[in-house]
């Protein structure tokens, strides 16, 4: 049985999550058993010991995760996390999510995922730079710019990426860019990377608002989650005149019916740590703020946000997911029953990991690209790729997430069989 997370309120179960979705988009495609069979299991599991030397002297061993799901579609991509309550269930959950998600946007990858068992607040930059360094040097066996490319999540970031690529690039004698996306532009990231994944959510917005009859210039929008995701998708929104009416982060949020500035609240965040206490707005909790009336909700914070607790509550028109795995699959059904539309993760998220490839073939070629180009080809790709899903939820009468799910898997199974088994 998967392991419990942990969410706060209830017990979350990711692994379980992600199989019975699985399950679903297989009975839905017809899939052949032993296709599916084979789709259950990650195909490779690498758990590793960092020991590390501490600030203080002593010595301090961290736990550390690398999955790759499938390469059935090229080398594995996702992101590495670093978070007390990473675990193997999760680790292994995320990277059948990005195998789907790779798959649903069409772009030749399989999905990974990586974690190290960390609280990134309580360790100084010079110790987190050794967790990085020797997690990279442990799971450098099984990644690589033509094996496993992975990418910023949870609690990492363009730095960390490049501490990989460096601790990655000294092992093998020479430069190696392409072995991680999301670095510094300095070293061979690519513009727009920082901030494709909230902008993907944004294309996405527009398309589900174009589909749902809704103006996106005068929408209102509330975000939970004000990391990378949550502001970057906060800050574009507000550019194109919508009406931002709360955010929130780990330690709850601001609210203010008739529209928060987003540029000073990135402000205030910056100079007093929290959004908490910003002037014209009210305090108001991650689970007040999920229940809010508003046209879109954008949960972009951690998994299992939305359940069977709170969904008969929600009040928005319409649900972008920017994080992984927000919703289970009781609360999906709910929120199905109630006529609300959700753009599923694996959709609505992909963005970051369509620039990721893009920053890849960059990397490889070492030809880089204008910002406009780079964000050209996402809208291309996001809208693409929403279409496609509408197409297969409306023929087969289905919601958005399995038919967003009926797509990946399908690709991935497509690619199985015509690649066939070994030996």
């Amino acid at each position: 049985m998967a392991k419990e997370k942990s969410t706060g309120k209830a017990k979350f179960h990711p692994l379980e999550m992600a199989l019975r979705q699985l399950d679903i988009a297989a009975r839905k495609l017809k899939l052949d058993p032993d296709l599916h069979e084979k789709l259950k299991y990650p195909q490779r599991v690498l758990q590793v010991a960092i020991p590390i030397r501490m600030d203080d002297g002593h010595l301090r061993v961290f736990k550390g995760y690398r999955v790759q799901h499938s390469m059935e579609r090229g080398p594995c991509k996702g992101g590495i996390r670093y978070h007390p309550e990473v675990d193997i269930d999760e680790v292994t959950a995320l990277a059948m999510w990005m195998t789907w998600k790779t798959a649903i946007v069409n772009i030749p990858y399989g999905g990974a995922k990586g974690g190290v068992v960390c609280d990134p607040s309580k360790l100084s930059r010079f110790e987190l730079e050794r967790v990085t360094r020797r997690y990279t040097s442990e799971i450098g066996i099984i990644i690589g710019p033509d094996r496993d490319i992975p990418a910023p999540d949870v609690n990492t970031n363009p730095e960390v990426m490049g501490w990989i690529m460096d601790t990655f690039s000294m092992n093998a004698g020479h430069s190696v860019p392409g072995v991680v996306t999301g670095k510094p532009i300095s070293i061979g990231g690519s513009r727009g990377r920082l901030e494709a994944t909230g902008r993907g959510v944004v294309y996405i917005a527009e398309e589900a608002a174009d589909y749902t009859g809704m103006d996106l210039s005068s929408a209102t929008i509330a975000i939970q989650g004000f990391g990378n995701v949550g502001s970057n998708c906060a800050s574009i929104f507000y550019d194109k005149g919508a009406v931002i009416i709360a955010v929130s982060d780990v330690d709850g949020g601001v609210f203010n019916r008739e529209g928060l500035n987003i540029p000073r609240l990135i402000k205030h965040v910056k100079k007093t740590g929290s959004m908490r206490d910003f002037k014209g707005a009210k305090n108001i909790s991650n689970s007040k703020l999920l229940e809010l009336k508003c046209d879109i909700l954008v949960p972009a914070a951690i998994e299992g946000q939305i359940t069977e607790r709170n969904a008969g509550r929600i009040r928005a028109k319409v649900i972008i997911e920017g994080a992984n795995g927000p919703t289970t699959t009781k609360a999906d059904a709910i929120l199905h029953r109630r006529g609300i539309l959700v753009v599923p993760d694996i959709l609505a998220n992909a963005g970051g990991v369509t620039v990721s490839y893009f920053e890849w073939v960059q990397s490889l070629q070492s030809y880089f690209w204008e910002e406009s180009e780079v964000n050209e080809k996402l809208k291309k790709v996001m809208v693409n790729a929403f279409r496609e899903v509408v197409r297969i939820m409306e023929e087969h009468k289905v919601d958005m997430r399995i038919a967003a799910l009926m797509l990946g898997v399908g690709r991935v199974a497509d690619a199985a069989k015509d690649r066939g088994l070994y030996p």
